[in-house]
């Protein structure tokens, strides 16, 4: 039976010591990666069985359950490794309930959630929040609060909005628009209208910087050879804003920016000025935890945050990111180690990645 054995990994782990410690462990999130035989029963199960742990030396390692199943073993009954994993249909029910709150035009109860899942409320609660990051009522709310700001792009009005994503009052939208969107309402659907922002363009050693800040603190920090394509894009970004090159005293702000991107391991010594949904705000939160010179996978930023099948949104919201280096998403890589995009090159991220490693 051992012929048709291939080596596989866990997490980039090459040996077996890994794939036994995950088996030691019943790690759940190790059940797509492989499956593991014991040569006493005949019996293949997933990682994470919760059948009695057998002795190392009577364990062998598949890819998966079809290679298992060829070289002689049968299915485990306990685990069912031939069919979804208990954690591919816990995922499926939790977003089939997503898509429920998506879809609906008042958040649905707890209690109907749970009854649609077939799940208990108080587990259907507790899964919820473990694998989405965030309480379904969070969730709910995060969910309007995108509505809102799609629809402020498209309304004719503020009020009509945030009626049609579903808030029964705008003051209830009111007490968080600005933390949600990062102004008012109604400057937000403007373009920036009514906003101040100033800018200038400095040199770096990695090329010519942005920096853009409001009142309330730095909005933009973005790279390109080309001075006029930034201010270009940043008038895109807020077309109806008060754009205007920074004073004096905003010269100091600039310094401070351009000695952060040159020296990244020490804090970010100003506020920012940011919005983005749940999501997005979760996974800048977590981007600025990863070490200067370090690297992370998208995959990697989506477990930390609690989205473990997320990597692809965690790509997107770095995509989305408009803080450079102070929000580092140029320390997140593929699974393979290959960069990936970047919002300002891949050279540019090479050089930000290569510079910090050799400091």
């Amino acid at each position: 039976m051992t012929d048709d054995i291939k080596v596989v990994q866990v997490d980039g782990a090459p040996d077996d010591q890994a794939r036994w410690e995950a088996v030691r462990t019943r790690d759940r999130e190790a059940e797509a990666a492989f499956v593991f035989a014991v040569v006493t029963t005949g019996v293949y199960c997933r990682p994470g069985c919760p059948s009695r742990l057998p002795r190392r030396e009577n364990v062998l390692f598949f890819p998966d359950s079809q290679a298992a199943a060829k070289a002689g073993f049968r299915a485990c009954k306990r685990c069912h490794p031939d069919g979804a994993s208990p954690r591919q249909r816990q995922a499926d029910a939790i977003a089939h309930a997503c898509r429920l709150i998506r879809d609906a035009e008042e958040p649905p109860s707890l209690a109907d959630l749970a009854e649609a899942t077939g799940i208990s409320r108080y587990h259907f609660h507790r899964l919820f929040k473990e694998i989405v990051g965030m309480t379904p009522k969070q969730y709910a709310a995060a969910d309007r609060s995108e509505r809102v700001r799609r629809g402020l792009a498209e309304s004719s009005s503020v009020t009509e909005a945030i009626f049609d994503a579903g808030f029964n009052s705008s003051s209830r939208f009111y007490e968080s628009a600005e933390r949600t969107l990062g102004m008012a309402p109604r400057t937000y659907r403007d373009g920036g209208n009514g906003t101040r922002i100033q800018y200038a363009v400095s040199a770096s050693s990695v090329g010519n910087i942005l920096v853009a800040a409001t009142e309330r603190g730095v909005c933009a920090i973005h790279f390109a050879d080309d001075a006029d394509a930034l201010i270009g894009q940043l008038r895109d970004r807020f077309p109806k804003a008060d754009i205007q090159r920074g004073d004096e005293r905003f010269e100091e702000t600039v310094a401070r920016v351009v000695a952060f991107v040159e020296a990244p391991s020490t804090p970010f010594p100003l506020p920012l000025d940011v919005y983005g949904t749940a999501f997005q705000q979760k996974v800048w939160a977590a981007l600025r935890e990863i070490p200067a010179g370090q690297t992370a996978t998208y995959t990697e930023v989506a477990r930390t945050i609690g989205h473990p099948t997320a990597a692809r949104a965690v790509a997107q919201a770095c995509a989305n990111n408009h803080l450079a280096v102070v929000v580092p998403c140029h320390r997140v890589v593929r699974s393979d180690g290959d960069l990936s995009g970047y919002r300002w090159g891949r050279e540019q991220k090479a050089r930000l990645l290569a510079r910090e490693r050799s400091r």
